[in-house]
């Protein structure tokens, strides 16, 4: 009876002004939680014909329109017996290529050619750890890898010759078979991988004599690996090829080495700039001086005029990093150091400096506040 349903946008759990999208997406989400092959639940299959139902007229503007008119009564006769007719092969067929991996016959086609192709492997990722010099100024680092290279006999075909591949005969080249689950809704059609060919479609009549028809050689290699100048961490450096072995015959991935550089324990680096602290005293802070400044290219000096104030920073440019972005420079911040104990020689000079003062730093603070 018409006035025992519920209401359909209820159903669908969706409001009365819901937009299509929003309906439809509601129908895929509740149509997969209680399909009868994945909910095996008391009820769950009268609660999938409910919401097929409620989705066949509310997915159709003119039925929608004659619903919200006239209700239930303005739609009833319109499905057959156990509900709505399944007229939307779209939604049906990405629904059941959910549960099934393929959807009804005549569908997916082009999924199953594309299975079949040769694909390339999955890429690896490495780590590499690298002292600072090594970062600026590059080197060449040998790793030893396991990998799965292509046979060179049968360059991947797994056969000893061209002449021994052959169409499969269980599937007939297309890498699948298709078998029947009859349900509450009919006959349905499930496809699956060939148990012979292992979706390949092709049948090797004689292995190849090197790889044993693997298609592949697992090898022990050694690698030059090239570290540019300039890099940083992580950064990554490629090598084609020494990833993943690939699918169908398809080529491997590739290999990324990412970068970690080890600190300094007198450089920093921001970006190409490198930073260093040098101490001085307050004396040649105070009168100025010439000191010789580690690099990494080596000492450079910097000269140190009179009164220089703690963590005044110096540029030395063209002493930073060099890379594809150009050269940076050498940062040199100074720290005066205060001595923290005085001979009484020192201090007798200290003191004769002291009363030379006329007005000391603290007393020109203080009369801020007169």
């Amino acid at each position: 009876m018409a006035d025992q349903k519920r209401d359909y946008y209820e159903v669908l759990g969706v409001s009365r002004d819901a937009s299509e999208d929003e309906i439809k997406k509601a129908y895929r989400k509740l149509a997969m939680k209680y399909h009868p092959d994945v909910n095996k639940d008391p009820g769950a299959e009268d609660k999938f014909k409910e919401i097929n139902e409620a989705y066949e007229v509310l997915k159709d503007p003119e039925k929608r329109r004659q619903y919200d008119q006239f209700g239930h009564a303005g739609v009833d006769g319109q499905f057959g017996q156990g509900g709505a007719g399944f007229t939307d092969f779209g939604d049906l067929n990405d629904l059941f290529g959910s549960f099934f991996g393929g959807g009804f016959g005549g569908f997916g086609g082009s999924q199953r050619a594309q299975s079949r192709r040769p694909r390339q492997g999955n890429d690896r990722i490495m780590q590499m750890r690298i002292d600072f010099m090594d970062a600026v100024f590059g080197k060449t680092e040998t790793i030893s890898l396991d990998v799965d290279e292509q046979c060179d006999h049968c360059h991947g075909s797994g056969a000893e010759s061209p002449s021994d591949v052959q169409t499969c005969p269980t599937c007939h080249g297309s890498g699948y078979v298709m078998s029947q689950q009859r349900t509450a809704f009919g006959v349905i059609q499930q496809q699956t991988v060939c148990p012979d060919c292992h979706g390949t479609g092709k049948k090797i009549t004689r292995a190849c004599h090197v790889c044993h028809g693997k298609g592949y050689e697992h090898k022990h290699v050694k690698l030059d690996i090239k570290i540019p100048q300039g890099i940083q961490s992580g950064q990554q450096i490629r090598i084609a090829g020494k990833g993943e072995r690939g699918i169908n015959g398809g080529p491997n991935g590739d290999l990324y080495i990412e970068i970690t550089v080890r600190p300094h324990s007198v450089f920093s680096r921001q970006g190409d700039d490198i930073y260093i602290k040098v101490p001085i005293s307050a004396i040649d802070a105070t009168i100025g001086t010439s000191i010789q400044v580690p690099t990494v290219y080596g000492d450079v000096e910097l000269k140190i005029p009179e009164g220089t104030q703690p963590n005044t920073k110096f540029r030395l440019k063209g002493k930073g990093v060099k890379s594809r972005r150009g050269q940076g420079d050498e940062y040199v911040e100074v720290n005066v150091e205060i001595p923290r104990k005085v001979s009484r020689k020192d201090r007798e000079m200290y003191e004769k400096l002291r009363s030379s003062q006329n007005d000391s730093p603290f007393e020109r603070f203080k009369k801020a506040f007169k």
